[in-house]
C-alpha cells in the first residue's frame, strides 16, 4: 500500500510518498512560489538507499498545477517511483484546525469539508489552503481515498479545566474560544515512539512531550493521552519561538494600540512574526543565536537562550504537577528539539531536584535515531526522538481506510 501525503500551504505543498508496506519513504518534495512569476519544485526519490534530486524552475499557477506537476514527476520514467498515479492507494492530508469536531483523523467527504470550512475563523491562515489541497488532490487521485489528519485531534482528550479560558460563557458557546492545541501529530508520534523505546504500553505512559522548532510547544502526557498544552486558540500561546512572542500579559496589545498607536493589524503582525527570539535578537534561527552565544559569548544571545531555556523549564515543572502521577520521560523533538545540545543542557541543567539530569557524553553527540541521553542517577528518562509526522499521517490514513 502505498500513501501519498500532503501538506499544503498558500504558497506551497510539501509531499511525500510512503510505502506502508515497510514505512519506507520512497519520494518526497517541495513545491513553492505557488502564484508568483516564477516557481520551483524540489523532488526527490530514494531508492536502494540513495537520494536522487530533480529540481523544476516554472512558474505555477494555481495548487492544481502544482499538484499536477507533483504527479508526473512521481510517475515520470527517469525520475519517479512508480508507473502510474493509481499506485497511489489514498492520500493522507495535515488538515490543521479541526475544532472540537474531530478527535481523530477522518474519510474526507463533503461533510468534512464543510467542517473545515466552519473552522476557517479559528485558523484562518491555514485551513484555507488545507481546503484548496483537498479538493485539488481529490480531482487528480480521484481514485484513491482521501484522509484529514488533524492536528488539533490529539489533543482534544483534555479535560474542560485545562482547554477552558476564563472569560464570558457565551465565547466559548457561541465562538469555541477555548485551548486547542497544535503540532498535535508530532505529540502524538513521538510519545508513541519512546513508550515502545522504554517497553512500556502506551495506556500505561507518563511522559512531557517538547516539540520545539521554528514553532514550539509542549504537552502533558498521561497514560498516553493529551491532558494539556501550550498553545491555544491560536499557535501565539506558550512557549517563545522563532518570531512569536508565546505567553504574556493579555494587556499589552491594548498598551501598544492605546499608547503607541498601533494598529490591530500591526500588532498582530508583531506578536506572531516579528517577537520571539527574532524580536529580542533579531534573528529567529536558533543556530545563528548559537553560534553568537558560543563563538561571541554575546550577551543578547545568552540572555534569549536563557529565557527560551526558562520557558521550557516552567511548563515542565507545571506538567509535572497537572500530570500528579509518576513521570516515565521527557521528550525532545523537532528541530531545535533533536539537533541542540545547548538547548536541551540549559532546559535540564536545574531540574534534579526532579530526577531529571543529563548524560553530556550522551546529550553532545547528534543523532538520527532515538536515543536516551539521562546520566545513570536520573530518576526520569530524558530522551532524544526524532519526529515524523508524515508516517504518522500516512498511519493514520492507513487506519482510517482500513
Amino acid at each position: 500500500m502505498k500513501v501519498l501525503v500532503i501538506n499544503t500551504g498558500s504558497s506551497s505543498i510539501k509531499y511525500q510518498l510512503i510505502d506502508m508496506s515497510n514505512e519506507s519513504n520512497i519520494a518526497a518534495g517541495l513545491v513553492e512560489k505557488i502564484g508568483e512569476a516564477q516557481g520551483r519544485i524540489k523532488h526527490k526519490r530514494f531508492i536502494n538507499g540513495q537520494e536522487e534530486e530533480t529540481v523544476k524552475v516554472l512558474p505555477i499557477e494555481n495548487h492544481q498545477v502544482g499538484l499536477d506537476n507533483v504527479a508526473a514527476l512521481l510517475t515520470d520514467p527517469k525520475v519517479g517511483v512508480i508507473k502510474d498515479k493509481k499506485e497511489v492507494d489514498a492520500v493522507g492530508h495535515r488538515a490543521v484546525h479541526g475544532g472540537e469536531k474531530f478527535n481523530h483523523s477522518v474519510k474526507i467527504d463533503n461533510n468534512v469539508i464543510q467542517a473545515i470550512k466552519d473552522c476557517v475563523p479559528l485558523a484562518p491562515l491555514h485551513n484555507p489552503a488545507n481546503i484548496v489541497g483537498i479538493e485539488v488532490a481529490t480531482k487528480i487521485f480521484d481514485h484513491a481515498p482521501q484522509v484529514a489528519v488533524f492536528d488539533t485531534a490529539f489533543h482534544q482528550t483534555m479535560p474542560e479545566e485545562a482547554y477552558r479560558y476564563a472569560l464570558p460563557e457565551k465565547l466559548y458557546k457561541e465562538n469555541g474560544v477555548r485551548r486547542y492545541g497544535f503540532h498535535g501529530t508530532s505529540h502524538l508520534y513521538v510519545s508513541h515512539a519512546a513508550a515502545k523505546f522504554l517497553g512500556k504500553k502506551i495506556e500505561d505512559f507518563n511522559a512531557i512531550t517538547i516539540h520545539i522548532g521554528n514553532g514550539a510547544s509542549m504537552a502533558a502526557i498521561k497514560h498516553g493521552k493529551s491532558i494539556d498544552t501550550s498553545m491555544g486558540l491560536t499557535p501565539l500561546e506558550g512557549l517563545i519561538m522563532g518570531t512569536r512572542s508565546g505567553d504574556m500579559d493579555p494587556a499589552i496589545p491594548y498598551f501598544l494600540q492605546s499608547n503607541l498607536k498601533m494598529t490591530f493589524e500591526e500588532v498582530n503582525q508583531m506578536l506572531n512574526k516579528e517577537s520571539g527570539m527574532k524580536g529580542i535578537t533579531g534573528k529567529n534561527d536558533l543556530r545563528d543565536i548559537e553560534d553568537a552565544y558560543e563563538k561571541e559569548h554575546c550577551p543578547i544571545a545568552t540572555r534569549a537562550l536563557e529565557m527560551y531555556a526558562y520557558r521550557i523549564r516552567k511548563y515542565i515543572g507545571a506538567y509535572y504537577a497537572a500530570i500528579a502521577a509518576p513521570l516515565d520521560a521527557i521528550i525532545f523533538t523537532a528541530g531545535v528539539g533533536e539537533n541542540s545540545p545547548i538547548i536541551r543542557n540549559m532546559v535540564c541543567k536545574e531540574l534534579s531536584c526532579f530526577g531529571i539530569e543529563l548524560d553530556e557524553s550522551k546529550n553532545a553527540p547528534r543523532s538520527k535515531e532515538i536515543r536516551d541521553i539521562s546520566s545513570p542517577n536520573a530518576k526520569i528518562k530524558t530522551l532524544v526522538v526524532p519526529t515524523n509526522e508524515e508516517l504518522e499521517i500516512a498511519r493514520q490514513t492507513k487506519e482510517v481506510i482500513g
